[in-house]
């Protein structure tokens, strides 16, 4: 797989019936984040790492056919939301962010910089996580395993505070 052609699979998108019932201030701000999300996972550093990965696993050149980075947070029936979603027979991954609401209640206690790398990280974790699906599609614990092994081999590689970048794992990975 060139490694150029998987970032331009990834594109932010919007479910019609949302924006429509949603405020304006709601809006800008799940775009922004949206957004920001899109330009983390197009990094070029991050995608010639999924690439290694894609190698490494032997994933399916074709397996991912569309990325889409959602707008608006995907919550399951249990109350939980989902951080990603893949379909491996069509090839389509979804990311989703986190909850307004929960992204205010934290930044009561962390400061914006540690919020915005958790946001980062928790969405490269999750593009990792879909990835990994398009080849182990039901075995849920080896793709758990690999991703915190992923993750966590990419983000020993970048120049993050130790002590920040533990906190993070630990919070995405609690499972």
């Amino acid at each position: 797989m060139d490694q150029s052609k998987l970032s331009n699979k990834i594109r932010v998108v919007s479910n019609p019936k949302k924006v429509e019932n949603c405020s304006e201030q709601r809006l800008q701000f799940y775009t922004d984040y949206a957004s920001a999300v899109s330009e983390t996972l197009r990094k070029p550093l991050f995608q010639k790492f999924l690439y290694w990965i894609i190698k490494r696993e032997r994933i399916e050149k074709r397996a991912v056919t569309d990325i889409q980075v959602r707008v608006f947070p995907f919550q399951k029936e249990n109350g939980n939301c989902l951080a990603g979603r893949c379909n491996s027979d069509d090839g389509v991954i979804l990311i989703f962010p986190k909850k307004r609401s929960f992204l205010k209640k934290k930044l009561k206690n962390h400061k914006k910089e540690k919020l915005r790398f958790y946001l980062k990280s928790r969405a490269r974790a999750a593009l990792i996580h879909e990835i990994l699906h398009m080849k182990y599609e039901g075995n849920e614990n080896k793709v758990r395993q690999l991703t915190k092994k992923y993750f966590g081999i990419f983000m020993r590689h970048q120049n993050h505070d130790t002590q920040n970048l533990h906190a993070i794992q630990k919070m995405l990975f609690a499972f």
